[in-house]
């Protein structure tokens, strides 16, 4: 009898965990919070730089951009806070939190949903 009742106790447990772990995220989301899809030098101190480099796609124009330091590198599974959101453009202003000023970035590299990062963890603002 004790064996069933662990059997059932545990079934609820991991039958609840995803539901809770959904809940969380969906909040974090409903915030403002996503995660970065990207990978490379997709964040831009402006969104003139960003456009500019949507414009030119050549390498030197990258090159410029990160020896000025005004791009920087996006890593897959960060989680950022979008601040503004611009839909006619498809670009997001976004904050870091190891960065004191807020980038630009387009929507398409940021997901609701989470994603693991290089540590296979999921990141979280706390």
């Amino acid at each position: 009898m004790k064996v069933l009742r662990i059997l059932c106790v545990a079934a609820v447990v991991i039958w609840l965990t995803p539901a809770a772990l959904a809940d969380k995220y969906d909040g974090l989301a409903a915030k403002g919070y996503r995660w970065v899809t990207a990978d490379g030098q997709y964040g831009f101190r402006s969104r003139d730089d960003l456009l500019q480099m949507l414009k030119e796609r050549g390498e030197g124009n990258k090159l410029k951009l990160i020896e000025q330091v005004r791009a920087y590198y996006l890593i897959p599974g960060t989680i950022v806070q979008v601040i503004h959101e611009e839909g006619a453009l498809g670009t997001s202003q976004i904050q870091l939190k190891r960065l004191s000023k807020p980038l630009w970035t387009l929507s398409r590299f940021l997901s609701v949903h989470p994603m693991t990062d290089l540590d296979n963890k999921i990141e979280t603002p706390f």
